[in-house]
């Protein structure tokens, strides 16, 4: 959930500097590396509930997916090509938002049992 509100603060601070603040660039390019950390760490907790805890791939592989998506967001967004980089954003915002989703709904699956 971490990685999917820090992806928000990432389109938040894209639409500042478009609207003119250019300082906020550099906070934009600061903070891809703490979602590229926080997706890398839901990855770990994907691969933990899927391999030792037995559940299910599909979280492990979206995660790892995003993870993916993530590292290749950076290449357009450093060499300031918008008609990769922004629909890139998109998509790591609707996959992260089916993962968070996707683990919620599982803990509840599970509890119900």
């Amino acid at each position: 959930m971490l990685a999917l509100f820090d992806t928000l603060l990432q389109a938040a601070l894209a639409g500042l500097f478009i609207t003119g603040d250019v300082g906020l660039l550099d906070w934009h390019a600061a903070n891809a590396s703490v979602l590229a950390l926080l997706v890398a760490l839901e990855a770990i907790a994907a691969f933990l509930v899927w391999r030792p805890g037995r559940g299910p791939i599909g979280p492990f592989l979206l995660a790892v997916g995003l993870l993916v998506l993530v590292g290749v967001q950076q290449a357009p967004g450093e060499s300031r090509v918008l008609a990769g980089h922004v629909p890139l954003g998109m998509a790591i915002f609707g996959i992260g938002a089916a993962l968070t989703y996707r683990s919620f709904s599982y803990a509840y699956e599970e509890g119900s049992k």
